[in-house]
């Protein structure tokens, strides 16, 4: 079935490019993440990609010069939700020194990316809040703004 009739149909697309080495079952997690998350009249363009195409696209469009663990491109187009792009390298860094599995990362950073598509951000003290709510929405727990929300209040709070 071509992506418009999918579309038609009311099945949510989801785009996978592998372009990290060993990135099989990071993109199987990713795959099954992103169906359960895209609702129905949605496509979203998914890549897994090495931290030196990361550092390239974050220099490229945020004019910052490091790679990051995800980028987000929200788009217009009636149907497309966006692309998101994650950094296997940096996933699997971030998982170790998270002490959790490398598919709960790639579920936080997948989370994270989409809800950016959808307009989330978490520039603002109150934008934060809706984007941890709706992280933990998807997830069933703290996401990547949650979790940084709560260490700030532990920072805050009198020992």
């Amino acid at each position: 079935m071509a992506a418009s009739e999918a579309r038609r149909a009311g099945k949510a697309q989801v785009e996978l490019r592998l372009a990290a080495p060993g990135s099989a079952h990071a993109g199987r997690v990713l795959r099954e993440s992103a169906r359960a998350w895209v609702r129905g009249d949605e496509t979203l363009s998914l890549s897994l990609v090495s931290d030196r195409e990361m550092r390239s696209l974050n220099r490229d469009w945020r004019g910052k010069d490091r790679s990051t663990d995800v980028l987000s491109f929200p788009q217009s187009e009636r149907g497309a939700l966006g692309d998101v792009v994650i950094s296997l390298d940096t996933a699997r860094r971030q998982a170790r020194e998270g002490g959790w599995p490398l598919s709960v990362e790639l579920r936080r950073l997948l989370a994270h990316g989409i809800l950016h598509c959808r307009g989330h951000d978490h520039d603002t003290p109150r934008g934060a809040r809706l984007m941890a709510a709706a992280e933990r929405g998807l997830l069933g727990a703290d996401g990547m703004v949650g979790s940084s929300l709560s260490s700030q209040t532990a920072k805050r709070s009198p020992e």
